[in-house]
């Protein structure tokens, strides 16, 4: 009886520490060492538990890792490839007896996992130590919580690293192999969401196809969210994506895509044919022209931890606000070096060729472009790229240039390399050139005198450039208009975005517009553009002036007398709106009004700017000894009863000087 007692009182002991136990969790220091020997044998990689470990077993078994490290015993840069605080693992108890575990939930809190870069690629990467081990043990994991991990990407010696945070993410696999993943983090600032809907074929399955479907969201990267569809197959290191098909936005695609991840550096190979496809390109804010280049570092030295080779075709192409169709780009992007070439592009009813060249090697990158547009609507093409729409016309360029730098200012200072450019058929929109040579007359212009109304026509400008370390220098700049004509030299400085030009400008004082007989009328002296290419300072070269005022002086004077001849500028314009009004000493076909302008109407202006140079004063008589270049002998006034008609114009359509013209040029040129 009494043995019977001592049994029942040990038995009851027991079942008392089982439950305390049950409850509280076995420490289990033990299992710390089986762990790390089976992941090492396994996989080659060392676990340290640093937290230990614990087992509990209410309400169902459960193993608990604390702050865990997975080491790469070979890699000495990167200590620990994953960390984590804890990882959580619930496990039946039927599964453990049948000696095939099955996790029904998997909790990994606070991952960080370093993915090391690596420049170049290993031709054949060697097997881990114990990585292909040969156990037979089989488990299955049901459910997978990620919660605030982390994914490092890391170079050490090129001290570069690159992340992607907060990631949440929630796998199920389902009893039919079905498998969802779906999760969200943020990449380089910006919101990541994603999701994976896959069949996992039965066991074992490398080399079968495994129907996957993909969306995925990221502002910052694409311009709208992807949708995709492919049969994904395990090949060894290679991972292929065949019948390639899904949607960016609202345009279509199709192709195929691989990825061999044999080493740390990647090899992608893709082939991919769009409906339409876009890509976002920031736009600069209103007023950024007067604005200096951004200093802000441009990071490219990325292009080195990857591998590609890329055929990318598209129905329609969008970079910004800017539309082409068709569009064909092949690029192959190894050790660092970007070459991408764009054949037979179709840019606003014209055609586009190019080819460029990132080297990101080094640790200045350098650029390469050359370009060839041909019959490209001008207006839209520059507005969507570049903001500039005060162009408009048939454009033909050639572009061949080259530079270096880490960002926008330094690769502007550094360009060298030659363009050309030539616009026909067009306009100068928001600029009346013509009006702003007429007004150098009276006093230097500040900026370019915009307007929305305001235009010139052109028949052809062109230019062709010289570029030496940002400096763009011209010597054939040619415009030709209808009313207008200038030829000149300059230089734009690239990285300061100034511009200094000495231009010679020529009026078309006649309506006949560059195909009459007689030549344009210069004004006589050049002029000088210089500052801010965004609002330059315009005015006549004085030392210009100096070195030839006779010619000056002629050429002024007969400016002033063809603005109003009778088919001149404003002779023209001026006699139409008085076309029969005269109906006694006018002839019908307008011969009496030219004469009017060209004498009354022109000496009244005269007056009126000589009375502005002598403060109001009337103007005085001409000196005799600076008699007028073209002086007749003075006819006496008709008595006022008479009606005398006023002579006909000359050959030429230029009417006689007026004392009062006469006398503004000789105060302005003291002759």
């Amino acid at each position: 009886m009494r043995a019977l007692k001592i049994a029942g009182a040990a038995i009851g002991a027991v079942i008392v520490v089982i439950a305390l136990l049950a409850v509280i969790g076995i420490p289990s220091s033990f299992l710390t060492s089986a762990i790390q020997q089976r992941v090492e044998r396994e996989t080659g990689y060392r676990l340290a538990i640093n937290g230990g470990a614990r087992i509990s077993l209410w309400p169902s078994l459960n193993i608990t890792l604390n702050d865990i490290a997975l080491q790469d015993p070979k890699d000495r840069e990167i200590s620990n490839r994953l960390t984590a605080s804890s990882i959580q693992a619930d496990v039946t108890l039927a599964s453990l007896w049948s000696g095939q575990p099955r996790v029904t939930d998997l909790l990994i809190v606070r991952p960080v996992l370093t993915m090391p870069l690596q420049r170049v690629r290993e031709p054949n990467p060697p097997p881990k130590s114990g990585a292909a081990g040969t156990s037979d043990a089989k488990f299955g994991i049901e459910h997978v919580s990620v919660t605030g991990g982390t994914i490092v990407f890391s170079n050490v010696r090129d001290r570069v690293e690159s992340r992607i945070e907060t990631v949440n993410a929630d796998a199920t696999i389902g009893s039919d192999r079905k498998i969802l993943v779906t999760g969200n983090a943020r990449g380089g600032g910006q919101p990541l969401k994603f999701e994976i809907k896959a069949t996992a074929p039965a066991a074992p399955i490398e080399r079968q196809n495994i129907p996957t479907e993909i969306a995925f969201e990221a502002p910052g990267l694409l311009s709208a969210p992807l949708s995709a569809r492919a049969e994904v197959r395990l090949s060894g290191t290679l991972v292929m994506l065949n019948g390639v098909s899904g949607t960016l936005g609202d345009g279509a695609f199709n192709g195929w895509a691989s990825v061999d991840i044999a080493s740390n550096k990647p090899l992608v190979k893709l082939d991919l044919d769009f409906q339409k496809l876009s890509v976002a390109m920031e736009r600069g804010q209103p007023g950024t022209a007067a604005q200096p280049w951004s200093n802000a570092s441009i990071e490219l030295i990325g292009l080195n931890y990857v591998d590609a080779q890329a055929k990318i075709s598209a129905a329609e192409l969008n970079i910004g606000d800017g539309r082409f169709a068709p569009a064909a780009i092949e690029a192959s992007l190894m050790s660092g070096v970007l070459k991408a070439r764009l054949a037979n592009l179709g840019a606003y009813e014209g055609n586009a060729n190019g080819d460029l060249a990132i080297d990101a090697s080094a640790g200045n990158p350098t650029y390469a472009l050359s370009a060839d547009l041909t019959n490209v609507r001008a207006l839209p093409l520059l507005r969507s790229l570049a903001d500039l729409d005060k162009l408009d016309g048939r454009m033909q360029a050639k572009i061949a240039v080259r530079s270096s730098g880490n960002s926008q200012r330094a690769i502007m200072a550094n360009m060298s390399g030659t363009a050309f450019a030539v616009f026909r058929d067009g306009a100068i929109r928001g600029l009346n050139v013509a009006q702003m040579i007429r007004s150098l007359t009276t006093s230097p212009l500040s900026g370019w005198q915009e307007g929305d109304q305001l235009a010139t026509d052109l028949s052809q400008l062109s230019a062709s450039f010289k570029i030496d370390k940002g400096q763009a220098v011209t010597t054939d700049l040619n415009l030709v208009g209808p009313l207008v004509k200038m030829t000149g030299v300059g230089t734009i400085d690239l990285g300061t975005k100034m511009i200094g030009f000495r231009v010679e400008p020529k009026l078309v004082l006649t309506t006949e517009g560059q195909g009459r007989t007689s030549d344009p009328v210069g004004l006589g002296i050049p002029v000088m553009i210089e500052g801010p290419w965004d609002s330059p300072r315009i005015y006549p070269e004085m030392q210009g002036m100096l070195d030839n005022p006779e010619a000056a002086y002629a050429k002024l004077r007969e400016m002033g007398k063809g603005l109003f001849a009778p088919n001149g500028a404003l002779g023209g314009l001026l006699g139409s709106a008085q076309g029969g009004a005269d109906t006694q000493g006018g002839s019908a076909n307008g011969q009496g009004q030219g004469g009017l302008l060209g004498g009354q109407l022109g000496e009244t202006i005269g007056n009126l700017i000589q009375q502005g140079l002598n403060g109001g004063a009337q103007p005085p008589r001409p000196s005799r000894s600076i008699p007028p270049a073209s002086a007749q002998p003075q006819q006496a006034e008709p008595p006022p009863s008479q009606s005398a008609a006023p002579p006909p114009p000359s050959d030429s359509g230029e009417t006689q000087d007026s004392r009062a013209m006469n006398e503004v040029l000789r105060q302005l040129f003291n002759r």
